[in-house]
C-alpha cells in the first residue's frame, strides 16, 4: 500500500527505540578531509546514527529472525514502554517521528496527524537543527524512506536531507555510502517496509515478520558501513534504532490498543550494561541523548520533555515494580499483568481516612501503578495522555473506583511524602510530573507542612493540566523539615497522576 493511502488508513484505524553506543579506543583519525557528495566534512569524534524502523512492534521484533538488531539489543540496555494516544495525539507517523526528532510530546510540537498541520517546529526544532545551531561546523545527514521525515520533520538546518520515497534498499545504500566514505557527525535514517507490511497484511502476519527480517539485513549493511570507516577506531559511536508506533494484529494504527502503542529503546556502549532492561526511558529521550553525546549542553529554556538517558534516575515509586500485583476487581486488564499496589515506598504514606468503604479495590485511594496496567482499565478515557510519568507512578482515579458500589461519600485520598530536610534554607523548589484530568466535580491540591505546623496550600488543580511542575516554596526561618501532601477528591470524575516528586534546596 502506498504511503499516501496508508495515511488515510491510519487516521481511521481503530487500533521504538533502540539505542546502541559503540565505545571505541582512540587509535586512528577519520580519513575524510572534505565534503562528500554534498555533505560537509564532520568535525566531531563523537558520532551518532539514529535508525528509525516505522511501525515496528517490539514483541514481533523479538520473535523475528533479526540477528543484527538482536545483536544490538544483547550488547546494551533495552527499555520498553507505551506511546500516547488520543486526545494527546493518535498513534500515527507524523506525531511519532516529530516526538522522536524534537524531544517533546505532541502537546508541545503540535503535530497531531500526518498532515503536520499546527506544528511548532519553530519552537521545538529537530535534533539536527539543535546540533547545527550549537555547533555550526557539525555535519548532519537525514535519509528517509518516508519522505516527510526528510522534507518536514527535519525541515531546519540539517546539511543534507535525502527523501527516498518508500525505497528502503536505496535508503540503506545511500546511508551506507555516506557513512563509509563521507564524514557525517549525526545521521538520521528511516526505513518504511515494516509499516507497509503491517498495513498490507497485519502485525500478526508472516509478511510482517519477513519485513522485520528484511530491514534487519539493511541495518546490518549500514552498521557494517560504520565499522568500515577508515577512522572508526578513533570515533565514539552512538547508534539509535527507534519506531514511531506499533500495529494491530489485523493491521493498522492510530488507536489506543497496547499493540499500537508499543515502543522500545536499546542503548549499547559506555555507561550501558549489556543485557540490562529499563522501563523509564522514552522516545522523547532520544534527541537529548544524541545532543549530549555530540557535546551539546541541554538548555532548560528549550523545555524538552526528554532527558539524556544517563541522567534519568529511578525515583522511590519505581522501586515498587518487583512487588506489583495482578488485578482483583478489574476485568479489562489482562489477568497476568502485574501493575499496581497501595503499599507505599519508604517514607511515603497514603491517608484514606476520608475514603468510603468499597469501590474498585485497585483504585481505592491513591495507588501506585504502571501505564500498561492502568490504561488497560478502560481505553479511550485519556489515561494514555500520562506521558510524562516514568515507570511506576502514583494515581488517584475516582472514575474507575466508582465503577463498583461503595459507601456514601466521595473519593477523598491524600498522598504524603517523606519529610525532607530544609534546615538553613530560605527557599525550596518542588518538582513533579503530573497529569490532571477533569470530568465532573473534583479537586486536586498540593500542600506543604513545615515541621509540625499547619497545612500551606502550594498548588490547586481545577482544570486539565499535563506537564512537569516546578514550584518555588518559601521556607520559614527555623524550619527543619517539610512534608508534601497531594489531596484528591472526586465524585466519579476523572483522575490525577503524580511522579518524580522532588524537593530541592
Amino acid at each position: 500500500m502506498s504511503r499516501s493511502l496508508r495515511i488515510a488508513a491510519a487516521v481511521t484505524a481503530v487500533g521504538a527505540a533502540t539505542a546502541v553506543t559503540l565505545s571505541l579506543t582512540a587509535v586512528q583519525a577519520t580519513a575524510a578531509t572534505g565534503p562528500y557528495k554534498g555533505l560537509p566534512n564532520g568535525t566531531k569524534q563523537a558520532k551518532t546514527l539514529v535508525i528509525g524502523i516505522d511501525g515496528t512492534r517490539y514483541d514481533k521484533l523479538l520473535a523475528a529472525d533479526a540477528p543484527n538488531l538482536k545483536g544490538l539489543i544483547a550488547g546494551g540496555m533495552t527499555a520498553t514502554g507505551n506511546l500516547y494516544a488520543d486526545p494527546l495525539a493518535p498513534t500515527l507517523s507524523g506525531p511519532g517521528w516529530s516526538t522522536i526528532a524534537t524531544g517533546v510530546w505532541p502537546d508541545k510540537h503540535g503535530v497531531k496527524d500526518n498532515t503536520f498541520a499546527g506544528s511548532h517546529y519553530d519552537l521545538y526544532p529537530d535534533l539536527a537543527t539543535r546540533l547545527e545551531t550549537a555547533a555550526p561546523t557539525a555535519s548532519t545527514l537525514v535519509v528517509a524512506s518516508w519522505s516527510p521525515v526528510a522534507d518536514t520533520v527535519f525541515n531546519g538546518r540539517a546539511d543534507l536531507r535525502i527523501p527516498e520515497a518508500d525505497n528502503d534498499t536505496r535508503t540503506a545504500a545511500d546511508a551506507a555510502d555516506y557513512l563509509r566514505n563521507g564524514n557525517p557527525d549525526t545521521t538520521f535514517l528511516h526505513f518504511d517496509q515494516v509499516d507497509e507490511a503491517g498495513h498490507g497484511y497485519g502485525g500478526a502476519s508472516p509478511q510482517y515478520m519477513a519485513a522485520i527480517h528484511s530491514v534487519d539485513g539493511l541495518v546490518g549493511q549500514v552498521v557494517q558501513a560504520v565499522k568500515a570507516r577508515p577512522g572508526y577506531a578513533a570515533e565514539d559511536w552512538l547508534i539509535v534504532v527507534t519506531t514511531d508506533h506499533g500495529h494491530t494484529d489485523a493491521g493498522g494504527h492510530g488507536g489506543n490498543s497496547a499493540n499500537e502503542r508499543q515502543t522500545f529503546v536499546v542503548a549499547d556502549g559506555a555507561g550501558f550494561t549489556p543485557g540490562s532492561t529499563r522501563q523509564d526511558v522514552k522516545p522523547v529521550d532520544i534527541a537529548p541523548t544524541v545532543l549530549k553525546h555530540e557535546g551539546v549542553a541541554i538548555d532548560p529554556a528549550w523545555k524538552l520533555d526528554g532527558r539524556p538517558i544517563d541522567e534519568i534516575t529511578p525515583d522511590a515509586f519505581d522501586a515498587l515494580r518487583p512487588s506489583l500485583q495482578t488485578r482483583i476487581d478489574e476485568t479489562g486488564i489482562p489477568s497476568g499483568t502485574k501493575g499496581w499496589t497501595r503499599t507505599a515506598p519508604g517514607g511515603w504514606s497514603i491517608d484514606n481516612s476520608r475514603m468510603p468503604g468499597g469501590g474498585v479495590t485497585e483504585w481505592r485511594g491513591w495507588t501506585f501503578a504502571t501505564d500498561e496496567f492502568w490504561t488497560a482499565a478502560q481505553l479511550g478515557q485519556a489515561r494514555e495522555t500520562n506521558v510524562r510519568a516514568r515507570n511506576v507512578f502514583a494515581v488517584a482515579d475516582s472514575d474507575e473506583w466508582d465503577d463498583k458500589s461503595h459507601g456514601a461519600g466521595q473519593f477523598d485520598s491524600t498522598l504524603l511524602s517523606p519529610r525532607y530536610p530544609v534546615g538553613g534554607a530560605s527557599s525550596a523548589t518542588l518538582s513533579y510530573a503530573t497529569d490532571y484530568k477533569v470530568d465532573g466535580p473534583q479537586t486536586g491540591d498540593v500542600y506543604v507542612v513545615f515541621d509540625s505546623g499547619t497545612l500551606q496550600l502550594v498548588k490547586s488543580y481545577r482544570a486539565d493540566a499535563n506537564g512537569f511542575e516546578k514550584i518555588a516554596i518559601a521556607v520559614p526561618a527555623g524550619a527543619t523539615t517539610a512534608q508534601l501532601q497531594f489531596r484528591y477528591t472526586g465524585t466519579n470524575s476523572a483522575f490525577w497522576t503524580v511522579d518524580q516528586v522532588a524537593l530541592t534546596l
